[in-house]
This record gives C-alpha cells, structure tokens and sequence, in this order.
C-alpha cells in the first residue's frame, strides 16, 4: 500500500464512531526502518474558517484494521495526544 493510498482513507475511533479526519502525516523511525504514527489534523470551526490547531498523533500499534474506505484505530489518553509527535517508546509497534 502506497502512502498516498492511505492519506485517502477516513481514520475513525473503534471506540465512538468518531471520524477524526484524514492523515496528514506519517512519523516514521529512520534507524529501524517502520511508520511509529499517523498524524491527523484536527479541524475546527471558527466564523466559517478552518483552523487547525492541535493534532492527533496516533500510534501505528493502536491501528486496529486497514480497509478499503476508513483505518479504525483504538485512542485513548495515553496513546492520543495534541500538539507534538510521541516519543514515548512504549507507543511503538516493532
């Protein structure tokens, strides 16, 4: 699967339904060689202008499957944060 292929796919919340948008960005770990995260900006409203602030950044472990249309992912506090990527090596997936 191509890069491209996945930034066309909604990511949703296994946990509410919840669409969190698309994925803007990939963290990837260059020494090892694999994706540590997605990032997916979140969009929010104001007088009509989107303005995006924070972002979810989203470890690739807590990917739960892969479709054809959307990525299910499973997001909690301590794997879901705002602002900055993860550097927490429990967040990633070998």
């Amino acid at each position: 699967m191509k890069i491209s292929e996945l930034q066309l796919k909604e990511v949703v919340s296994v946990s509410d339904g919840r669409k969190l948008g698309k994925i803007h960005d990939l963290g990837i770990d260059l020494d090892k060689g694999f994706i540590r995260e997605i990032i997916i900006p979140s969009e929010t409203r104001l007088f009509g202008f989107i303005s995006s602030g924070h972002e979810w950044v989203i470890p690739w472990r807590n990917i739960e499957r892969i479709g054809s249309d959307v990525i299910l992912v499973r997001i909690d506090t301590l794997s879901s944060k705002h602002g900055q990527p993860s550097t927490d090596e429990s967040d990633i997936s070998q």
